[in-house]
């Protein structure tokens, strides 16, 4: 069916969640057949409710499990392949959603990257997001104009496909960009807007340090010598570096001998950490070319997507 399934997770937003459908349904009645899936992820509040008195289709979590926890449940119970993703707090205007699924035809997945001309992102944590889309586009070898936005279009095959990566928390959207991008897979960013969140942001300062974890973790699955390599050039500089000071501390203790005679005078020169250094570098470097072998052999081979 070429219908297309719109998944909301949502914690605790009844101010906002029957505005939020309202605007989905205005926008997607010419889109041809749809659903609006609200995944109540243990809200404390009347979500839930108000989401079905809107007219979405609710699915509940007794507990919190997680901003991608919802969004999984939601997606394995959508009756459509192709899937949109967006949040329940008002921030993503539905009016770009036609235009991720026009792109999705020639895609494998279309992201809304909140780079349009009315973006409110707070000031204190753009800091954080230039640092973690760096990293994110240091590790892929691609340009990200946002790596974790809330607003894309993929299919359910595509979720299929790396489901056994995607976490529950709200690292879910940065995992399946740095997946996508690193497999070579076609990822288009279109630009969008971003308004004021209605309610109480549940994103903490700890996600940071969680995020950047999250892309290291991805580069040793994908791409480990773009984080194996540089720590070992690292340590063998270190190493090679101290090794060099020995000499000249060696040298000048010597009384005036040269280097060559220094080398030859049976002394210890050579400090242990020295060695110690440039050995891990050694080490890191042969574990990143092992890891980069299996990286290889695994995209060779592929999963296909079934559950």
């Amino acid at each position: 069916m070429h219908g297309v399934s719109v998944i909301i997770p949502a914690c605790d937003e009844e101010e906002s969640i029957a505005g939020v459908l309202a605007e989905l349904r205005g926008v997607l009645e010419d889109c041809g057949e749809y659903e609006l899936v609200v995944v109540d992820d243990g809200s404390t509040d009347m979500t839930a409710r108000a989401a079905s008195e809107a007219g979405a289709r609710v699915m509940a979590h007794a507990s919190n499990r997680g901003y991608g926890a919802a969004l999984k449940t939601g997606i394995r119970a959508a009756r459509y392949d192709r899937i949109v993703i967006t949040d329940a707090d008002g921030t993503y205007p539905a009016s770009f959603i036609p235009g991720l699924l026009a792109s999705l035809e020639e895609c494998d997945m279309v992201v809304g990257a909140r780079t349009g001309g009315q973006v409110h992102i707070p000031l204190v944590r753009r800091p954080g997001k230039w640092i973690l889309r760096t990293l994110t586009q240091y590790v892929t070898g691609s340009s990200v104009p946002d790596f974790n936005s809330g607003l894309r279009a993929f299919r359910r095959s595509l979720f299929l496909q790396y489901r056994h990566l995607l976490p529950d928390k709200f690292s879910f959207t940065t995992t399946i960009t740095v997946a996508c991008l690193c497999d070579g897979l076609r990822v288009k960013f279109l630009p969008i807007d971003y308004r004021p969140r209605v309610g109480r942001s549940k994103m903490r300062a700890v996600n940071f340090f969680i995020f950047i974890g999250l892309v290291l973790r991805l580069s040793t699955l994908f791409r480990p010598l773009r984080i194996f390599m540089p720590a070992s050039l690292v340590c063998s500089a270190a190493g090679f570096v101290k090794m060099g000071l020995d000499i000249v501390v060696a040298m000048k203790n010597s009384g005036g001998m040269s280097f060559w005679q220094v080398l030859l005078s049976g002394r210890e020169i050579v400090s242990t950490t020295s060695i110690v250094l440039i050995m891990a570098g050694l080490q890191i470097a042969l574990v990143g070319l092992l890891a980069e072998a299996i990286a290889n052999r695994s995209a060779a081979h592929p999963t296909d997507g079934r559950e």
